[in-house]
């Protein structure tokens, strides 16, 4: 069973560290946090570990887990390398989705290993993504002896993983952006129409939802070629320039999302059309 070390533990390294202790995997030992209380409380929610004493070095560990923000990666590398706690092939990682592991280059010096791994799944429930982990899927990066850890330690719960290239990690992160993130605005944009169309905004959710729910359904079952219908679908391009010019009197900006979804949807139906 592996040692794991963690900064900064939020929801992310918390869930990691959760199903690992579960699984016999890699036993949380010190966790570093913003202050002594939170990390008291990521120990106890894990099951294991205890906070990292402010005057103490850190235990040497296999696993290191930097579960910290984009801009403090580098930073926490640095310090990490400067602490000279690090012992060769150990494993240091970070749990960005769009920065690569080269954030951490300065942890080689000491023999260690170094990788990415990002969950693609959201986080918002901590308690509900712990108890359904399994079939997680993680992309990974780095160094081949810290991805065959990290692999080993993720297929031990049930987690599936890929590997990806270190520059491919921003337009792999955009991927997730687009099905996450900029969908809740999306839909966000479509429930505001509706309400300027009149509609109360409770009888607008129950208009949308279903909409909403067989398209993604539909889009996962059959293909997005195929999910696709509306105007552009049919090549009313009439209708499209009078519902384009209503929008941009409602509201400019969803005007400019709605032109920009016209054109990207002109394009998955030409694929469709072209697949016939």
């Amino acid at each position: 069973m592996h040692e794991l070390n963690l900064i900064g533990a939020g929801k992310v390294g918390q869930v990691l560290a959760r199903c690992w202790w579960q699984a016999g995997v890699a036993k949380p030992q010190r966790i570093l946090n913003r202050s002594t209380d939170s990390a008291a409380r990521a120990a106890a929610w894990i099951g294991a570990g205890a906070p990292q004493p402010a005057d103490q070095p850190f235990l040497p560990a296999s696993l290191w887990m930097l579960s910290v923000s984009d801009d403090q990666i580098a930073s926490v590398a640095r310090q990490l390398a400067d602490s000279q706690v690090l012992r060769p092939g150990d494993v240091v990682f970070h749990c960005s989705g769009a920065k690569a592991s080269a954030l951490l280059a300065p942890v080689k010096a000491s023999g260690a290993l170094i990788a990415s791994l990002h969950p693609v799944r959201s986080f918002a429930d901590k308690e509900a993504c712990a108890a359904a982990f399994a079939g997680t899927v993680c992309s990974l990066e780095g160094d081949e002896g810290a991805l065959q850890a990290l692999e080993t330690c993720l297929h031990a719960i049930a987690a599936e993983t890929v590997r990806i290239r270190a520059e491919d990690k921003l337009v792999y992160h955009a991927a997730a952006v687009f099905a996450s993130n900029y969908l809740v605005t999306l839909m966000d944009t479509a429930l505001a129409a509706y309400q300027a169309a009149g509609i109360p905004r409770d009888m607008a959710q129950k208009m949308a939802e279903p909409l909403a729910r067989l398209t993604m359904d539909n889009v996962f079952r059959l293909g997005p070629e195929q999910a696709l219908t509306g105007p552009v679908a049919r090549g009313d391009w009439e209708l499209v320039r009078q519902q384009a010019a209503a929008v941009h009197g409602w509201q400019p900006q969803a005007g400019q999302l709605y032109d920009a979804m016209v054109t990207l949807t002109a394009a998955l139906a030409a694929r469709h059309h072209s697949a016939k």
